[in-house]
């Protein structure tokens, strides 16, 4: 078990890699290792509405980096670049396929169960988040921040293997899916890109970490 003083350390020291070196490789069981910290991450309602793409195709990623501005510098030279796509409406509704599998087949809740818990989904959807098919961006956005625990989780299991990370969001994101979709990378009737990552080892001395105090961001009433 890591201690409060060592866990503490890895936040301390960890920053955002701005080059890559690209003779360095992450060994394949220390990036399942990190793979395995966004699948088992927590999601709303247990629903995960994520998937994670592994990019290591070098004519996908010179794709990707040439309308990336923020992976321009690094998607080719990092080990591994992981997209995490993000759920769209049609399939996270109550009443939708998705949401019935993941209750009954992955949760194993029994049919009459989940059909309850289905309509308190539904009512946790229109009245306490006003998700609904005819806002699909509602939905999508509800799915992105779920997609962000695991994109952090990634950064802290990277750091604690002592691997270096870079989460980009410096892309187009309409004309991004428009030409992963045409790719074949993913259904665009399914997933949007939500944020990317980067991973590998530095090849830059890491910037000296800057933070606002505690006393500025955290209140007790």
């Amino acid at each position: 078990m890591i201690s409060p003083q060592d866990l503490l350390h890895l936040y301390q020291t960890r920053s955002t890699c701005k080059q890559y070196n690209p003779d360095r490789q992450i060994s394949a069981d220390d990036f399942q290792v990190i793979l395995e910290s966004a699948r088992l991450s927590p999601s709303s309602f247990g629903f995960e509405p994520w998937h994670f793409v592994v990019v290591q195709n070098p004519e996908l990623r010179q794709l990707i980096g040439q309308h990336a501005w923020g992976a321009k510098d690094k998607i080719g030279e990092c080990s591994h670049f992981v997209l995490i796509l993000a759920r769209q409406a049609n399939t996270l509704h109550a009443d939708s396929p998705y949401i019935m599998q993941m209750m009954e087949q992955v949760h194993g809740i029994a049919p009459e169960a989940a059909a309850l818990r289905r309509e308190r989904y539904r009512e946790f959807c229109e009245q306490d988040f006003a998700l609904t098919p005819e806002n699909p961006r509602s939905f999508y956005d509800w799915a992105c921040k779920q997609c962000y625990i695991a994109l952090g989780n990634m950064l802290t299991t990277a750091a604690a293997l002592n691997i270096d990370a870079t989460a980009v969001e410096g892309f187009p994101l309409e004309t991004l899916n428009r030409l992963l979709a045409e790719q074949g990378v993913f259904d665009s009737e399914v997933y949007k890109l939500a944020v990317m990552c980067a991973f590998g080892y530095r090849a830059d001395a890491p910037r000296p970490k800057t933070r606002q105090s505690a006393q500025a961001v955290i209140s007790w009433k």
